[in-house]
C-alpha cells in the first residue's frame, strides 16, 4: 500500500486534506507506522476479549514431563494453525486434570494472534444456553452465534450427562461447521463412551463422526496436575 492508502485506510482525515502539503515529511511514515501499531494492538485486546478464554497458563510453562503420555511434536505443529485453514477439528482427549484446557486454549489464544476469530465455552454453558431459548428465532440466533468464529473451542463434553434435546443442539452447532470452520474440544471419555453423556439420543453416532471426519486427536495420558499441585502444597505444610 502506499502511504496515502495507508492514511486513508486509518481514517487520518486531517492529514488527508493536507496532503499535498504534508506528504513528503519525514514525519509521515513513523506517524502511520504508529496509528498501524496501536490500531493493531487494539484489534488484538478486543479479539482477545470476544474470544472469553479467561486466565491460562503460556505453551512455554506447560510441563511436558508430567503426562504419561502426550505428542509435544503433535501439539507444537497444531499451534502453526493449519487446522484453522484447512477447516479441521482438533480433539483433547484424557483424564481430568491433564492439561487439556490449557492446551485448548493455548491454541485459541494463537488464532486470534493471527487474526482469526475465536469463542471458548463449556460445553454445559453452551447446551444450557441453548435450550433455555424459547423461540425459533431466539434459538437460530443463539446458534449462528456458536456457528461465526473462525474457531469455536467448547470445554468438558463428557463431565456431564445431558438429555437428548442438547445432543440434537450440540449436533446442530456441529452440522453448521462442518467442513467450514474448526472446532477444537475437549473430553475426560473416549469417543466410543459418548453414549452415556447423551442416553438414548439417536445423533450421538453421526455427532462424532462429523466431528472426527476431520480431525487432529490429542491423546494425553496422565494423573491429575492440580491433585499433583494439592499434594506438594500439603506436603510442604507438615
Amino acid at each position: 500500500m502506499t502511504l496515502r492508502e495507508r492514511a486513508v485506510a486509518l481514517g487520518l482525515h486531517g492529514l488527508l486534506e493536507n496532503w499535498d502539503i504534508w506528504a513528503d515529511s519525514d514525519w509521515v511514515p513513523p506517524l502511520l507506522d504508529a496509528e498501524e501499531q496501536a490500531r493493531n494492538a487494539r484489534s488484538l485486546e478486543r479479539r482477545i476479549a470476544a474470544a472469553k478464554l479467561g486466565r491460562f497458563k503460556d505453551l512455554a510453562d506447560f510441563d511436558w514431563a508430567w503426562p504419561e503420555y502426550v505428542d509435544r511434536d503433535q501439539v507444537e505443529d497444531l499451534c502453526d494453525l493449519d487446522f484453522v485453514e484447512n477447516k479441521r477439528n482438533v480433539a483433547f482427549v484424557g483424564p481430568n486434570g491433564t492439561g487439556k484446557t490449557m492446551l485448548a486454549k493455548n491454541l485459541g489464544y494463537r488464532a486470534v494472534q493471527a487474526g482469526h476469530t475465536v469463542l471458548f465455552t463449556t460445553a454445559s454453558k453452551m447446551l444450557n444456553e441453548l435450550a433455555g431459548r424459547d423461540s425459533a428465532r431466539t434459538l437460530a440466533a443463539s446458534i449462528r452465534k456458536y456457528c461465526r468464529p473462525s474457531v469455536l473451542i467448547i470445554d468438558e463434553i463428557g463431565y456431564l450427562s445431558h438429555t437428548n434435546r442438547a445432543a440434537d443442539l450440540l449436533f446442530e452447532v456441529v452440522s453448521g461447521r462442518y467442513e467450514n470452520k474448526s472446532i477444537v474440544l475437549t473430553t475426560n471419555r473416549s469417543f466410543k463412551n459418548w453414549g452415556p453423556v447423551f442416553p438414548n439420543a439417536t445423533s450421538v453416532v453421526t455427532l462424532v463422526d462429523r466431528l472426527l471426519h476431520h480431525a487432529d486427536v490429542v491423546t494425553v495420558k496422565g494423573e491429575s496436575w492440580r491433585r499433583k499441585e494439592f499434594l506438594e502444597h500439603s506436603k510442604g505444610k507438615e
